[in-house]
């Protein structure tokens, strides 16, 4: 069978390893799909969604010139299916109260655009605000007093 990039095929997995699984296609060829390749949500253990002889629909992403075969589990799933996954992508798991995340999925696509002069500074702000929070904390625990106070006494 020839394959093309793009197409959808069915295969059998034969070999799972901790960065992606190998799947046997028609005609004696082997691809790989990586683990980033395996669902829409994040895959930490493979292991949790493949097994060695399962059967599965793949999308063919790219043949190297060697004849080696990407291939995607994820992208061979109808698109409902690939965007169920993604809605709590990018939002922090736990948040101190009132204090805002320094990243968070949905501020950065509206930041995109930003340039790197831009993040730079409101990381240094961020930074410069969370260095004042400490030092705060610090001089509250010693009584009022700097560490440099207290040694020249």
């Amino acid at each position: 069978m020839n394959f093309e990039v793009g197409m959808i095929v069915e295969g059998k997995v034969t070999g799972i390893t901790k960065f992606g699984a190998f799947v046997d296609l028609e005609g004696g060829k082997t691809g790989m799909v990586h683990i980033s390749e395996v669902a829409s949500t994040y895959v930490n253990d493979i292991k949790e969604h493949l097994t060695e002889g399962q059967t599965v629909k793949v999308k063919i992403l790219s043949i190297s010139e060697e004849g080696k075969i990407s291939l995607s589990i994820k992208k061979a799933l109808p698109q409902q299916n690939r965007q169920s996954g993604r809605q709590d992508r990018g939002k922090p798991q736990r948040q101190q109260a009132g204090k805002q995340p320094f990243f968070d999925g949905q501020q950065s696509k509206k930041k995109e655009s930003s340039s790197f002069e831009d993040m730079l500074s409101r990381f240094k702000q961020a930074s410069d605000e969370k260095m004042s929070d400490l030092k705060r904390t610090e001089t509250r625990r010693n009584g009022g007093y700097s560490r440099r106070n207290n040694s020249q006494r």
